[in-house]
């Protein structure tokens, strides 16, 4: 594998460990970008004139790296407006289960609307607690991010897949904005009905840009009000006639973007994206096994035999001014410091926040 670093300069300048916040978007993106905003400059219209065919040329890029069908996907500028847009077409009244201090983009355009809400606990016991909470409140939809903003915990699909086959009505909608990126994912052959995604974190590719994907036995239950002149196949076209997905697309698509986001992608084509997730799935398990050594986990992480790269420290404001002061880059979160592991990061970033947080 190539050097992976010549492509991010931000990081010969820190050790950044802060993906969770913000991915590092690499040069041949920003490359790409260069040239797209000069090609608008000189021929205006007519280089706006390709843009359609340009827009299904990135849905399929994104429909095919996450095995989705381009009928099912649609380009949004991020998870906010696609969550949004799709709760507004649900029924009023509903029974939605959240988990207690999810990300706020998923909890709050549900408790903010008319819906009935219950709840269950992100803790070591996450699947158990989702489990009986479903068979005490029977709700008609579970909606959560599949990796947790605070501390990194993953939900398992296999749980998932399990839940689903025991309540076939369960609608599932998820958050992959802390997970999508990290390794293989198929929309698929996963039991999540409705998927939602930003990608400036762990996909690269800036703000700005993000995509949702529903599966057709979800439709039936999804009615979206969200339309726009971008919504019609062509200027002949009825309202009436918006195609399910085209409504998650109402105004003029942002070529920059969204092509941003393509770009990004065959980006980790390019490198190899096995490879890619090969090295996270490894620094993360490095990263672990110190973590316990130094007793720096809570039981949430330190009991779960699979998690994500994100992970949250004990540490104080002292400690987190003391890394800041290192030039390590991180985030204070949920009472403690959160650091995140990328393919673009290294064992020697990782021995380096050792170093100083035993200094501590």
């Amino acid at each position: 594998m190539e050097d992976l670093r010549k492509h991010f300069p931000a990081l010969e300048s820190c050790t950044y460990l802060n993906t969770a916040s913000n991915g590092v978007i690499p040069k041949p993106v920003v490359e790409w970008r260069r040239q797209h905003d000069l090609d608008l400059m000189n021929h205006a219209s007519v280089f706006r004139d390709k843009h359609k065919v340009h827009i299904e040329q990135i849905r399929k890029t994104v429909a095919d790296f996450f095995n989705a069908a381009t009928d099912e996907t649609a380009l949004v500028p991020n998870l906010s407006f696609g969550i949004n847009t799709t709760l507004e077409g649900l029924p009023k009244g509903q029974k939605i289960l959240l988990l207690k201090n999810d990300y706020p983009s998923v909890n709050w355009p549900v408790e903010t609307r008319d819906f009935d809400v219950c709840y269950a606990e992100i803790d070591e016991n996450l699947e158990q607690n989702i489990e009986e909470t479903v068979a005490k409140h029977r709700p008609d939809i579970f909606m959560f991010s599949i990796v947790q903003w605070l501390n990194g915990i993953k939900i398992d699909f296999e749980f998932l897949k399990q839940l689903k086959s025991y309540h076939p009505n369960l609608l599932l909608i998820a958050d992959g904005t802390q997970y999508l990126g990290t390794e293989n994912f198929s929309f698929t052959e996963n039991a999540i009905d409705v998927l939602g995604t930003s990608a400036y974190k762990w996909l690269t590719a800036g703000y700005g840009n993000g995509f949702i994907m529903v599966k057709e036995a979800a439709r039936e239950r999804i009615f979206p009000k969200t339309i726009g002149f971008n919504s019609a196949e062509r200027f002949e076209s009825l309202a009436t006639e918006t195609a399910f997905m085209k409504h998650f697309e109402p105004g003029h698509q942002d070529t920059l973007n969204y092509g941003s986001l393509e770009q990004a992608i065959l980006f980790q084509k390019k490198i190899g994206k096995e490879n890619l997730y090969q090295k996270i799935a490894s620094l993360s398990a490095k990263a672990k096994a110190c973590f316990t050594d130094m007793n720096l986990l809570r039981n949430d992480t330190l009991l779960r035999k699979k998690h994500s790269s994100i992970y949250n420290l004990k540490g104080d404001k002292a400690l987190f001014q003391k890394l800041q002061e290192n030039k390590i880059v991180c985030s204070p979160r949920g009472g403690g410091i959160r650091v995140s592991f990328h393919y673009y990061n290294t064992d020697e970033e990782l021995e380096r926040l050792i170093e100083i947080l035993k200094m501590n």
